[in-house]
């Protein structure tokens, strides 16, 4: 076990997530002991706490608390993964090249451990994908674990920071698909209340809850931020449930389940912002439209488009509805190929 430790970020490390810098500096830590030692105040930049996604600087002093020895024996996760789950993440590549790699994740698999994660999450799955490469590829953005749809890894650090920046500058563009109960009115429109979290129930935090806030309130209220989702409603059974498609203008937490909620149309299947105990039975709308219609989340990342940081291309990646979404397009007769590719792109 090492002592305590202050460490300068030299002139080639700055403008990187701590997590992966620490991650780099001590390869037995894992991702889950790096959210510990943030959660708990024992990492810190320049005498600041910090999360694990904080950025750090050229010449910011980073305090490291007592560390496993690197001679430890430490399970890898090469070792450490079982044959089930290696070929289900690499059943869910839908496009790679020698710079970045794109996955549909599945609903249910968490992008990164944390508090009430477990131990399999994408993150802890990358040793899967590294096909041939010396390094295991790094999540540049994350979805949460019941969203299914388009998800990036980079295969560099250098490609790591370029797509980080592209989120950062809002240059990346993103498509996401739900089914939500009844019909937005007007069917295309922003939605620009801020976002607040309230506290968590649970002893780490667990089951927190993004509240929205009006945006003239946003300024005044402690610990908001504001958001901004754009929205358009493809198609519509009767006045009970809508295909829309979002795009997440600002990136914040939970910010499409909280705003379609806030609007009075909750994402079929959201037991955090819809009432799962509540039926869609018309007024009041509840996220759960009953039959055969599915209880899990009906929040999908269709479509990503973004400009390569090597080649320079333009790459657009679309991904395939999870099981439990294509079953319900299929009930309520919606085709994926009716609708187009970007419906907020001016004719």
């Amino acid at each position: 076990m090492s002592g305590v430790q202050t460490i300068r970020v030299t002139a080639d490390e700055g403008d990187q997530r701590i997590d992966r810098w620490l991650k780099k500096k001590f390869p037995q830590l894992t991702q889950g002991a790096v959210e510990k030692m943030c959660r708990t105040g024992q990492l810190r930049v320049d005498g600041g706490r910090v999360k694990a996604n904080s950025r750090i600087e050229v010449g910011q002093e980073v305090r490291v608390p007592p560390l496993p020895d690197a001679a430890a024996p430490v399970v890898t996760k090469r070792n450490g993964i079982k044959q089930s789950d290696a070929e289900m993440i690499q059943s869910c590549v839908l496009w790679r090249d020698e710079h970045i790699i794109a996955l549909n994740k599945p609903p249910g698999l968490p992008s990164q451990g944390g508090s009430g994660q477990g131990d399999r999450h994408v993150d802890g799955l990358t040793e899967a994908l590294m096909f041939g490469f010396k390094d295991r590829p790094k999540l540049v953005h994350r979805l949460d674990k019941d969203t299914s749809g388009v998800l990036l890894l980079a295969r560099t650090d250098r490609v790591a920071r370029a797509l980080s920046e592209g989120f950062r500058h809002r240059l990346t563009r993103k498509i996401y698909w739900a089914a939500v109960a009844g019909v937005p009115h007007p069917r295309m429109g922003s939605i620009k209340y801020g976002l607040v979290k309230a506290p968590g129930r649970g002893r780490m935090g667990e089951g927190e809850k993004m509240v929205a806030v009006h945006p003239s309130q946003v300024a005044e209220t402690e610990g908001a931020k504001r958001a901004h989702t754009d929205y358009a409603v493809l198609e519509a059974l009767g006045s009970r449930v809508s295909w829309v498609a979002m795009v997440p203008v600002t990136g914040r937490t939970h910010q499409l389940r909280a705003h379609m909620s806030e609007m009075g149309h909750p994402i079929v299947g959201d037991g955090k912002y819809g009432g799962s105990g509540q039926e869609n039975l018309g007024d009041g709308w509840g996220a759960q439209l009953g039959g055969e219609i599915s209880r899990k989340l009906h929040l999908h990342a269709r479509m990503i488009r973004f400009e390569h940081p090597i080649t320079k291309k333009l790459i657009t990646i679309t991904a395939p509805l999870p099981d439990h979404m294509a079953r319900t397009w299929k009930t309520f007769g919606w085709h994926e190929n009716d609708v187009p590719e970007d419906p907020f792109a001016e004719e």
